[in-house]
């Protein structure tokens, strides 16, 4: 049973430093902001430049906890390859990922998301 729990942590531990970035991405780039920086990678981001196909995005969708009603958003759909420096508030560029996602581990804590996920890779400065 010991070394049952020792081969589950082990995997655990290998899937956990998997690389989640891919390098296929879709060509257009995005203006977007961080509206919400929830718990468990629960954010979400809002479109404020580019012409981003509207049936991907949310065009008004209100936080059940707050209130707080946001235009043009989505989840998070690539929440491994995000970088942790963003905060809610920053504004960056991004394109939409097109590769197939790799599985890395996420907890499951629940925050309120719009219903359409995007996969992004954040642009560089």
């Amino acid at each position: 049973m010991k070394i049952f729990l020792v081969l589950i942590s082990s995997a655990v531990l290998l899937l956990s430093n998997s690389d989640c970035s891919s390098k296929s991405k879709e060509g257009t780039t995005y203006k977007g902001r961080l509206e919400i920086k929830a718990i468990c990678s629960n954010y979400t981001i809002s479109v404020l430049e580019g012409n981003m196909d509207t049936s991907r995005i949310v065009a008004n969708w209100t936080d059940e906890n707050t209130g707080k009603s946001y235009t043009n958003v989505f989840k998070l759909g690539s929440p491994c390859n995000f970088p942790s420096t963003i905060n809610q508030g920053d504004e960056f560029f991004f394109t939409i990922d097109t590769a197939t996602q790799k599985d890395c581990i996420v907890c499951m804590a629940y925050y309120p998301v719009p219903p359409k996920v995007i996969p992004i890779i954040v642009q560089e400065n």
